[in-house]
């Protein structure tokens, strides 16, 4: 152009801050945080108040934590998760430091694996007024002496701060007892959210005075299902999340909580609750029809009798898990997915469904069944391609997530029927699908010399190369059987000028398992694993692929932030070499059992994965100790690392 020279270029003017704030709003956190690198405008741009929801800051109690703090106290909000406190001056600066600079800004705050003492807490928490969410999850070091906030004037300073608090989660407390317990939601008179999962609570019987429950006013022991009870009564105005996961709940006891005088539950966790019945299930639903997220999952005495309760007692149902209730069968399930507010199901390790009755709900008019955005069919082995193919049919249009992980008699039919109807799809789970193939992916269908000479014969609707007709099902494979005929460079050349339906049309995954899928080679990895937003990818256990494959992957996939590759024997430092210049945002990375991986790796990981946080190298023979030394005092990212000592001991730091 005339008259235009580079001095020009450099003096052109900056976007306005409010363009480029509106250019970031079409980017994915991800990418949001590289654009923040181009210059000092672009990082104020990302830091708009716009993408600050729901940004949680975690970090261990450390030096450095210090001037973190303080740089928080510019924000007008902010969430901390906090690790690793205990009683020491460095801790308690610390929780100082956080009352001053963000106290009356701060909205949740968990400490998770620490063992604060109580005057530090008790010197932080009333300066937190505009706390809605606290985590005292596992913090033993407060309940045990059974005196926290035994003293009026303290409850009456936290009672002040804490008046707006939400939710708590108290979980895994061993030493929670009636009176601690009251004396802390005491100073939380508005509750919407209690979680006592893991709390040891004397629901019929307390062990300690050797008498049923309720004979003793208040325990200083233990917490009992009166007093919770009493809880439940006196801040039933307002709450509507209640977890009681691995507790010892009776069908008696969950009556009970189930019939308090205007309660009225949105969300109940009762996952592994082993002495749950049916019966249970059914009052449940009698009296709390307002549900909507329920997890009943690995409450082994539940059966089809409890699904059924659910389908016809909660018709605003929108989450439910099933996950491990083995003695669960298909009875129930077509009414269950005729509720048409429900969105998310959970039927993993679910062993005798197999899909019909799903199909049978599903197919009735739109407005009067689920519409399902995910669903985990995990180890449901008798899950096979006619109901997957249907299923995918009927769910097309709202579907997100799907897991079929330890399907084992899902084949290439199956994967075919996802990339042509679910190509909204975010995250595709087929770990352990062993009878997957590299025909599966490429959208082909595999052809042998047998096969060409029966198609000779008129037998009615077949495949075709570009997936067509879908009315005919070819049984699968049984284990015994030889592998399947290899993509050869012709079928290759064949798949890149059809238009068939192969794994590239899930153009929107972010997230994809393949472990152990054994039949898949690079022939199709390096094709079709192709996704621009893909973030997490497990190929571990592929015995068959190589170097090609990780070079392959990390050239189209590099918004890559966790890889898994664990036992996959034909990865050297070659692949490695090949890849990390293109995975600058990898997080995490697994490499265990991969012994062609050498130190030369670790140095190239340093080099260029400046944002790991973990990885696992264990197993890998040929990784010394000195270049581990090296490689987290070059990461400052580092949090985890799994290696193999000298003397054969895998070691995690």
């Amino acid at each position: 152009m005339e008259g235009w020279d580079e001095e020009d270029s450099l003096e052109a003017p900056e976007l306005p801050l409010e363009i480029v704030v509106y250019i970031l709003t079409f980017l994915q956190t991800p990418d949001r945080k590289e654009a923040s690198l181009v210059s000092r405008s672009w990082y104020i741009a990302s830091q708009d108040l716009c993408f600050q929801r729901n940004v949680t800051f975690c970090f261990p109690a450390s030096t450095s934590s210090l001037e973190l703090v303080r740089s928080l106290g510019q924000r007008s909000r902010c969430s901390l998760i906090i690790k690793q406190l205990d009683g020491f001056s460095l801790s308690r600066s610390l929780l100082q430091e956080v009352g001053t600079s963000v106290g009356s800004k701060l909205e949740s705050l968990a400490l998770p694996g620490s063992s604060v003492t109580e005057a530090s807490l008790l010197a932080l928490l009333p300066r937190l007024t505009s706390l809605r969410r606290l985590d005292l999850r596992g913090l033993d070091s407060l309940f045990m002496s059974g005196a926290f906030l035994s003293r009026k004037e303290h409850r009456q300073q936290i009672k002040s701060a804490l008046c707006g608090l939400e939710e708590l989660d108290l979980s895994d407390l061993r030493y929670l007892s009636d009176l601690t317990f009251n004396r802390l939601t005491g100073c939380t008179p508005r509750l919407r959210r209690l979680s006592l999962a893991g709390c040891h609570i004397a629901f019929e019987f307390d062990p300690y005075s050797g008498c049923p429950v309720g004979t003793v006013e208040v325990s200083s022991a233990l917490l009992s299902l009166r007093n919770l009870r009493k809880l439940l009564t006196e801040q039933s105005a307002t709450l509507v999340a209640l977890d009681l996961s691995r507790t010892s709940v009776t069908p008696e006891s969950l009556r009970t909580i189930a019939q308090v005088e205007g309660l009225t539950l949105e969300e109940l966790c009762l996952q592994s609750c082993k002495e749950l019945t049916d019966y249970s299930v059914e009052v449940l639903v009698k009296h709390q029809p307002g549900l909507q997220k329920v997890d009943i999952s690995c409450c082994t005495e539940l059966t089809s009798r409890a699904v059924v309760a659910v389908a016809r007692g909660l018709s605003s149902l929108t989450q439910l898990s099933l996950s491990r209730d083995w003695k669960i069968t298909e009875t129930g399930l077509a009414d269950l997915v005729s509720i048409p507010s429900l969105r998310n199901l959970d039927l993993s390790e679910c062993l005798h469904v197999g899909g019909a009755e799903m199909v049978k709900g599903l197919s009735r008019c739109l407005s009067e069944r689920a519409q399902l955005e995910k669903l985990n069919l995990r180890s449901c082995t008798y899950m096979r391609d006619e109901a997957v193919f249907t299923l995918t049919q009927l769910l097309g249009s709202t579907l997100r997530e799907l897991d079929l992980t330890s399907c084992v008699n899902v084949t290439d039919l199956s994967v075919r029927a996802i990339a042509t109807y679910l190509q909204g799809l975010l995250v595709l789970r087929l770990g352990w699908c062993k009878e997957v193939t590299d025909w599966g992916l490429l959208g082909m269908v595999e052809t042998s010399a047998c096969e060409l000479d029966e198609e000779k014969e008129d037998k009615g609707p077949r495949f075709t190369r570009t997936f067509g007709n879908m009315g005919f099902f070819k049984p699968p494979r049984l284990p015994f059987e030889e592998r399947p005929k290899l993509v050869t460079p012709d079928d290759l050349k064949h798949f890149k000028q059809q238009a068939g339906v192969s794994l590239l049309a899930l153009s929107r995954l972010r997230e994809l398992n393949l472990s152990a899928c054994c039949k898949l080679t690079d022939s199709s990895i390096t094709q079709v694993v192709r996704f621009t937003e893909l973030q997490h990818l497990s190929l571990s256990s592929m015995t068959d692929i190589t170097d090609a494959s990780l070079s392959a992957v990390a050239r189209h996939c590099r918004a890559l932030t966790s890889l898994e590759l664990s036992r996959c024997a034909h990865i050297s430092d070659r692949g490695v070499e090949q890849a990390v210049p293109h995975l600058h945002r990898l997080q995490h990375l697994y490499l265990s059992g991969c012994n062609n991986i050498t130190d030369k790796s670790l140095f190239l990981l340093a080099q260029h994965c400046k944002r790991l946080k973990t990885l696992d190298v264990s197993k890998c023979n040929k990784i010394s100790g000195t270049m581990v030394d090296h490689l987290l005092s070059q990461l400052h990212f580092l949090e985890n690392i799994y290696y193999k000592l000298p003397y054969g001991t895998d070691f995690s730091l």
